[in-house]
């Protein structure tokens, strides 16, 4: 299940401070100097922000691509629905976000966790490919 969250209106102006030190995972170097500069995320994550929207999805289909229940995907409906990107799709009207396998003339929508089966998309399917996952956020654990 998706529930869209809403589009982007306007690039925001709002800036947060971010350290490029390159952070390391382990022990500290103290003879780094690091400067915080100014981090606008909507420059960083929305590309197109006239085509893109938030929505958060619910279940566990596509765990194993680190995406999890209550996470709010970033969707860029500018962007061409390839071979092996994740999209947002509806699908005999369903939302669903899987990813997209193309052989041949066969489009296949593929979740990221064994327990779910793929879903061929046929000829007598209603499918529309709303848009490309671009980012995921979540919340630390």
């Amino acid at each position: 299940m998706l529930e869209i969250l809403g589009k982007i209106e306007s690039p925001s102006s709002q800036s947060f401070p971010f350290f490029d030190g390159g952070l390391v995972a382990g022990f500290p170097s103290p003879a780094e100097d690091y400067a915080a500069y100014p981090l606008d995320l909507h420059a960083l994550l929305i590309e197109h922000p006239a085509a893109t929207f938030f929505v958060r999805i619910q279940g566990d289909s596509m765990k194993d691509a680190g995406m999890y229940s209550g996470d709010i995907l970033i969707v860029d409906r500018s962007l061409t629905a390839q071979n092996g990107k994740i999209v947002v799709a509806l699908l005999n009207g369903a939302f669903t976000v899987k990813r997209m396998k193309i052989e041949g003339k066969k489009i296949f929508l593929i979740p990221a966790n064994p327990r779910y089966q793929s879903m061929e998309v046929t000829a007598e399917s209603d499918f529309q490919v709303w848009g490309v996952v671009t980012y995921v956020i979540h919340r630390a654990s």
